[in-house]
């Protein structure tokens, strides 16, 4: 084999792989991926399924409302087959395009009386279907134009893809049957048929109009069974479609949540920060407990705003040593009290109040502190 073979086999093999970027597609789609897919409008959605609803209630609703169809189509024929003569006489020498115009007018007005009701029923079946099917979520991106519509390569690939040979597969079954069932309803309608010659038009036209409809329901349940196993298919296909390779769930998760460097500048943003506003609060603190050198804890006390004291304030090591010094600015009581510093320095979290067990070890500190400011 030539390098040249050897690369082309390669490209070949390329353009049919399923693989994305990072590995086989082995994951499980996220919820972000799948709402991404719904918005550029790629959805599990049967087109069988919506065209055999479509079949079956328009050849029963036609099925019901026969006789007024016929009555309707019978009055416009009527109606053309009696003004004929008057036409034909009245212009014979001249045929205007207002002359027509007038004639024809009332025949397409009548006739859209009898047809528009049917496609407007079409149309809703359609839809409520859809929606059935995908939900409501209308985006105009599918209709966008694309560059790689117009890849000879992209074609050629969709071309010779397996969806391609899947869909003509599918399109050479539907005929199939639609044929069969066509003809074995014909067939076992053939002996009324072949006396149609001899009995009047009216009933003709009934007669064929119930073998018609009678075959049209027939082939609209058989493609409803097509529609069906379509639409499992499209589901498990669109489901392998948007599976993703492990590289992309860490993409997408980098790019939702930023990579680590980001998140740990982030955090600690925040944590500087919180700290900034809890170091503007110290100077609002009653006292500040330490273990002498390790901890610190800055507490306030008022008994119109809380039940019970509340941390202000709380640090180890350097930022201990930055709460004492806050404090002396401030001429803040410190307290030397290494039990109650690391049970409040442990138990309690900044903005909340001690708990009920501390409070006996707390009033003796605040009472003490409160004492040392009155002398």
């Amino acid at each position: 084999m030539t390098e040249w073979d050897r690369k082309l086999l390669v490209y070949n093999l390329q353009w049919f792989a399923k693989d994305g970027p990072g590995g086989e597609k082995t994951e499980e789609p996220t919820s972000k991926r799948l709402d991404d897919a719904r918005k550029d409008g790629k959805v599990a959605k049967s087109k069988e399924l919506t065209a055999a609803f479509d079949l079956i209630v328009l050849f029963l609703v036609l099925k019901i409302f026969m006789s007024s169809v016929y009555d309707g189509f019978l009055g416009v024929f009527s109606f053309v087959y009696v003004r004929i003569p008057d036409f034909l006489e009245n212009n014979s020498q001249y045929v205007s395009g207002r002359s027509i115009a007038s004639f024809l007018f009332p025949v397409i007005l009548d006739m859209g009386k009898i047809v528009l009701p049917f496609f407007l029923l079409g149309f809703a079946v359609c839809v409520l279907i859809s929606i059935l099917q995908v939900g409501w979520k209308v985006t105009a991106k599918p209709m966008e134009p694309k560059l790689d519509k117009f890849n000879p390569i992209n074609g050629f690939k969709r071309i010779f893809s397996k969806d391609s040979l899947f869909e003509l597969l599918k399109s050479i079954v539907k005929i199939g049957v639609i044929a069969y069932v066509a003809y074995t309803s014909v067939k076992a309608n053939a002996e009324d048929l072949f006396v149609l010659y001899d009995i009047p038009l009216m009933q003709a036209v009934i007669l064929v109009g119930e073998v018609i409809l009678d075959a049209g329901l027939k082939i609209g349940i058989v493609y409803l069974v097509v529609g069906i196993a379509d639409f499992i298919y499209q589901k498990h296909k669109f489901h392998e479609e948007m599976k993703m390779t492990k590289q992309e769930i860490k993409d997408e998760m980098k790019n939702t949540e930023g990579s680590p460097e980001t998140k740990g500048r982030q955090r600690q943003a925040m944590r500087e920060a919180s700290r900034r506003r809890m170091m503007q609060d110290v100077p609002k603190a009653d006292v500040i407990i330490t273990n002498p050198t390790h901890l610190s804890v800055a507490l306030k006390y008022d008994a119109n705003e809380s039940r019970a004291p509340i941390v202000l304030a709380k640090g180890e090591d350097h930022l201990a040593m930055k709460i004492r010094e806050v404090a002396k600015e401030n001429n803040i009581e410190i307290v030397e009290n290494k039990p109650l510093a690391r049970m409040l320095y442990a138990n309690v979290d900044i903005g909340q109040e001690i708990p009920p067990e501390l409070y006996q070890a707390v009033a003796e500190v605040l009472a003490m502190v409160y004492n040392l400011k009155n002398n």
